[in-house]
């Protein structure tokens, strides 16, 4: 009953700090309101990127030709070997006569060119998938290698420009929002400090009357984590409505059918709870910091 006593009195006091320093407290919700809006930003970048990056994974393939002249035996070993890879995922081959019959079924200009010919002039084939779009080029530059193989082709170009856009954007998201959140947990360093500054009165009756360090700290800690807690409400609207919108103006695709982006349901959720979580903990973060400095207790 006495923790409870000590903790109802605690979140009281500091509601009433809040108000009574309600300026500079405002000013510690404004950053953190601010900072968490890019943060749930980042998030929704980052998991649609990471949404995209893995429905382009699953299109993007490396298709591997072998020599016209290559034996049963060979494409075996072929096979075999491209299995060996830790990376592969998938491997699918397709002989040059059933390209020969799936063209010729396309378009009978094909079928017409092919009977004109004679023989077939097409290859035999593996289409092979990784893990990571990020392992294509080792993997295809490996595949090369292998005796039998007459070319590889993957979309070198492309893949390179996806890979390097996907990983600039990560950083350059990363770095904005962890300059956002110590200019946050430093400007809720500074409320709570001249918070503990207007109270050093009340701090050493509380100190003459045997209160223990842990009951004049809690008060601060809370207080802390109230700023972040309510710095957090308007991002998550911002989140849930702003998404919703998005979603629905776009159809639920980014520039096309491929880049499927993310149902706003139950994602939308566990965003707002992160941005609950991160600004609770920036708070408490930066009051702690203000109580270890300037709390001499």
């Amino acid at each position: 009953m006495k923790a409870v006593r000590i903790f109802v009195r605690s979140v009281r006091d500091a509601l009433k700090s809040s108000i009574r320093n309600f300026s500079l407290s405002f000013a510690s919700i404004m950053c953190t309101t601010v900072t968490l809006i890019l943060v749930a930003v980042a998030i929704v970048c980052a998991a649609n990127v990471e949404k995209a990056t893995k429905s382009i994974e699953d299109e993007m393939s490396i298709v591997v030709y072998l020599n016209q002249n290559v034996t049963e035996e060979q494409i075996k070993n072929v096979e075999i070997d491209i299995k060996s890879r830790s990376m592969v995922t998938d491997v699918i081959f397709k002989s040059k006569d059933e390209w020969k019959m799936e063209l010729a079924k396309y378009s009978t200009t094909f079928e017409t060119a092919f009977n004109f010919i004679g023989e077939n002039p097409l290859m035999d084939s593996f289409t092979v998938k990784v893990d990571d779009i990020k392992k294509l080029s080792d993997t295809a530059k490996y595949i090369e290698t292998i005796d039998g193989v007459e070319t590889v082709k993957y979309g070198e170009e492309m893949v390179e420009t996806i890979i390097t856009i996907f990983d600039v954007l990560q950083k350059v998201v990363l770095v904005i929002v962890v300059c956002l959140l110590v200019v946050t947990a430093f400007l809720i360093t500074n409320t709570i400090k001249l918070t503990i500054l207007n109270r050093q009165s009340e701090i050493q009756i509380m100190r003459l009357v045997g209160a223990n360090n842990a009951t004049i700290k809690l008060p601060f800690i809370i207080e802390g984590l109230i700023i972040g807690i309510i710095g957090s409400i308007i991002p998550i609207c911002v989140t849930i409505y702003g998404y919703v919108i998005l979603y629905s103006r776009l159809e639920g695709h980014l520039f096309t059918n491929m880049l499927q982006l993310i149902k706003p349901y139950n994602f939308v959720f566990a965003v707002s709870f992160a941005l609950v979580i991160i600004g609770g903990l920036v708070g408490m973060y930066g009051s702690l910091r203000a109580v270890k400095k300037h709390l001499k207790i």
